[in-house]
């Protein structure tokens, strides 16, 4: 049965999660859950039984994850095993985990048929996925995106990079698991709104007021503003609204081809 009534932020909370019933904390508005009803709904506040039960299957299920590793050892298996997760009714027991090849790993399943008759379930787990059930800090010193409230991950391309304009520097744009920032596609779209009204980079303009023409070689997006390298050698950062396109010969300037 759902909760009929909303929870506040901070609350702990039984939703039905992708594989069962789990506990989770409320960090926001709610959202719709998924129209199928196969998991985000809130079935209630989690009591005291709960929170026991859910610390207790926590632990257990570390105890399980580092004899996974030792068992795994033993076997030669090359594989990390990254977190063994519980439901909270037990039914049953998910071992994520990363290999670079496919792996048979049906012989650890009597190692954990000796602690649990919990259905055993494997998964196999990307960098992303790694980096969210451990919890790492991002750039911006604050717990990582996918730990925190992303559900799913988004496609993020170096496109997203290049239309915000920042430097294609591999370090820079990488986040603790490695792969690009997840945080890119977020206010992508606004970038692209903004680069609707901004000229193309190296094409060439002239400043409506000085009537200084050149070429551009950055854009701003957020200012709306662009830098242009003057056929006099400066360069000039100015409003993109105040350009026009240099004129050909014996033409007439019109405002510069905006970004795509």
């Amino acid at each position: 049965m759902l909760s009929p009534e909303p929870h506040a932020v901070g609350t702990r909370v039984v939703v039905q999660g992708k594989r069962g019933p789990e506990v989770a904390t409320v960090r926001g508005e709610g959202t719709a859950p998924d129209p199928q009803g196969r998991y985000g709904a809130v079935l209630r506040a989690a009591g005291p039984e709960d929170l026991e039960r859910w610390e207790e299957l926590y632990r257990q299920g570390e105890d399980l994850k580092w004899l996974l590793r030792a068992r795994a050892r033993e076997r030669g298996l090359p594989v990390k095993i990254v977190a063994v997760e519980f439901t909270l009714d037990e039914s049953l027991v998910t071992v994520s985990y990363s290999a670079e090849d496919r792996i048979e790993l049906n012989g650890l399943i009597g190692e954990l048929r000796a602690h649990t008759r919990a259905r055993v379930n494997f998964a196999a787990v990307g960098p992303r996925e790694q980096a969210q059930m451990i919890g790492t800090l991002g750039a911006c010193g604050r717990e990582n995106c996918s730990s925190t409230h992303l559900q799913e991950f988004a496609p993020v391309s170096i496109r997203m990079a290049r239309d915000q304009q920042l430097p294609l520097n591999p370090e820079k744009l990488s986040g603790p698991c490695g792969r690009l920032l997840c945080c890119l596609q977020f206010e992508h779209t606004q970038y692209l709104d903004l680069l609707k009204d901004l000229p193309r980079k190296n094409a060439r303009v002239c400043h409506e007021g000085s009537g200084a023409c050149g070429k551009v070689v950055k854009l701003h997006p957020l200012s709306g503003t662009v830098d242009v390298h003057t056929e006099q050698g400066m360069l000039v950062g100015v409003p993109a609204a105040e350009l026009t396109r240099a004129p050909e010969a014996g033409g007439k300037g019109k405002r510069p081809e905006a970004e795509a």
